[in-house]
């Protein structure tokens, strides 16, 4: 299998991404965000970081770079597409995911741990966790707060399109574990078809027992079975 990880200017885990890929053990290349052709890929990644320097707000200017055009092709011709963090924000910004990143609630910079639980664990990006099941991952962005507006928000809860909400060591939800403020406690959803995701936290960099967990990794595992069928721990 074969994926592609999107470098924009100012994309800072787009390394952690190749490396996460890498540690799969499956082909991997970066693609400039100048670059239009993904049809050797069945898998895209648009990785985090602050492209474009998050002028305007994150993901506004990202979403007019040439690549962009590629990848809702190729989303819309079904392909797989994961955005973590930025990736997300880019995501939202071209209209691949419903909703809206606004800044933080706390109106800082957040970078730290969390823990997820794992709302739908019956999609592309979630097969190879337990339902409920809670994992640890970090965070860094300011601006993670999802929005939605509350038809189109119930409608995405109804659908199974949220995936992650933020929430304590035990699987809780509430206030208090809701670090952005993200309406529902949403760390991560799909779009309606589930073939795209976007998360705010990031998984590329919890990969590996060394980087404090490989919770993440999962993640990476349930993609490349969704195409090929191979169970952890063996390659394609």
């Amino acid at each position: 299998m074969r994926f592609a990880v999107v470098t924009f200017p100012g994309s800072n885990s787009d390394h952690d991404s190749y490396c996460a890929v890498k540690t799969l053990g499956e082909q991997v290349d970066y693609v400039w965000h100048q670059d239009s052709d993904l049809s050797a890929y069945e898998c895209v990644i648009l990785p985090g970081g602050f492209s474009f320097g998050d002028y305007l707000r994150g993901g506004a200017i990202a979403r007019f770079s040439p690549i962009m055009k590629a990848v809702r092709d190729f989303a819309e011709a079904g392909g797989i597409v994961a955005g973590f963090c930025n990736g997300f924000q880019i995501l939202v910004e071209s209209g691949l995911l419903p909703g809206a990143l606004m800044r933080n609630s706390s109106l800082r910079f957040l970078g730290r741990w969390v823990y997820l639980k794992v709302e739908n664990n019956q999609t592309l990006f979630t097969s190879r966790y337990e339902l409920n099941q809670v994992i640890r991952v970090p965070i860094a962005h300011a601006e993670g707060h999802y929005y939605n507006y509350s038809d189109d928000l119930a409608h995405a809860e109804k659908n199974g399109q949220v995936v992650f909400r933020y929430c304590d060591r035990h699987g809780q939800v509430g206030e208090s574990e809701n670090v952005n403020g993200s309406l529902n406690s949403i760390a991560g959803i799909v779009n309606e078809r589930g073939n795209v995701l976007g998360m705010m936290p990031h998984p590329e960099r919890a990969a590996e027992p060394i980087l404090g967990s490989a919770d993440g990794l999962r993640l990476f595992e349930s993609i490349r079975e969704s195409v090929l069928g191979v169970p952890a721990g063996e390659h394609s």
